[in-house]
């Protein structure tokens, strides 16, 4: 087997490739609601002074949201009602959220004086940088073994 592609079999007997590039695109995907929810909750969280913990679940909360949001706006487009679309999110999104949201809440704690950093501070902006990069890098892998199996994101492509 190449070492830069997976193949799975498909429903045919098909063998069909998953790229290191398709695992980036869908991790990218997913990033970019998750990233819209994760800044919007430490904003929000933040600039109303809450308790980290609720700063965070506040963010965990908006990154499952719009993540979920932005799968289900691409496949109604596709003519899906909205139950169906919200099934396919579920299933194509769920643990790359899931992954993101422990790599980059696990990142902000951990780095120091960032859960205490206001909006108008590099800290703020550059822990939070930082913590959706790692989740990008360390989540990208995992979308690459699910898609090979025709989990995750590959679920979204049955619809396209």
């Amino acid at each position: 087997m190449d070492t830069h592609e997976h193949h799975r079999t498909a429903g045919d007997g098909s063998r069909t490739t998953t790229s290191w590039a398709m695992a980036a695109q869908a991790t990218l995907h997913c990033l970019t609601g998750c990233a819209i929810g994760e800044v919007l909750g430490m904003v929000v969280g933040t600039a109303l002074g809450f308790h980290d913990a609720g700063t965070i679940v506040l963010s965990i909360a908006l990154a499952f949201v719009f993540g979920y949001a932005l799968t289900m706006r691409g496949v109604v487009r596709t003519g899906l009602g909205f139950g169906a679309a919200l099934k396919v999110a579920l299933a194509a999104d769920t643990v790359s959220i899931a992954v993101m949201e422990v790599i980059d809440n696990t990142a902000i704690v951990a780095i120091p004086g960032a859960m205490d950093a206001q909006l108008d501070q590099w800290l703020f902006w550059g822990s939070l940088a930082l913590s959706l990069a790692l989740a990008f890098v360390v989540t990208t892998p995992v979308n690459r073994w699910m898609i090979s199996r025709g989990l995750g994101h590959a679920v979204v492509h049955g619809h396209h």
